[in-house]
């Protein structure tokens, strides 16, 4: 896994792992890599990994079953989905939108784009 310098990397496997809940690759009530197993793959800190997945705990994406492990919440898939759309809103729209403004791209232009990519991408 490639890290970000602007971020940090607890977050940014936090962010990893709900994409994964949000596309179905960790299915809902399915059981999470153990920590050190996750850390080990990916060569982080199993401190680091831990941080990701209280994060995802306390917004109960997740939970831990004592001497079992952690396993996808359910309606994650949902809030995982809800969380990255509000993240990308927040952070990264309004900086596309300063782009595409500064570009002169109107909103007929945009939506036009977007379908075409749409209708590509089926």
């Amino acid at each position: 896994m490639e890290f970000n310098e602007n971020k940090p990397i607890y977050l940014q496997i936090a962010d990893s792992i709900m994409d994964d809940i949000a596309s179905g690759a960790n299915p809902e009530a399915g059981r999470l890599e153990s920590v050190r197993d996750y850390a080990s793959r990916i060569g982080v800190n199993a401190n680091t990994v831990m941080r990701a997945y209280t994060w995802l705990q306390e917004r109960e994406l997740i939970y831990n079953k004592r001497g079992i492990g952690y396993f996808v919440a359910e309606d994650a898939g949902e809030r995982s989905r809800q969380l990255i759309r509000q993240s990308f809103f927040d952070k990264e729209a309004p900086y596309f939108f300063r782009r595409i403004s500064g570009f002169g791209i109107t909103p007929e232009e945009l939506s036009s784009i977007y379908s075409k990519f749409l209708d590509e991408t089926k």
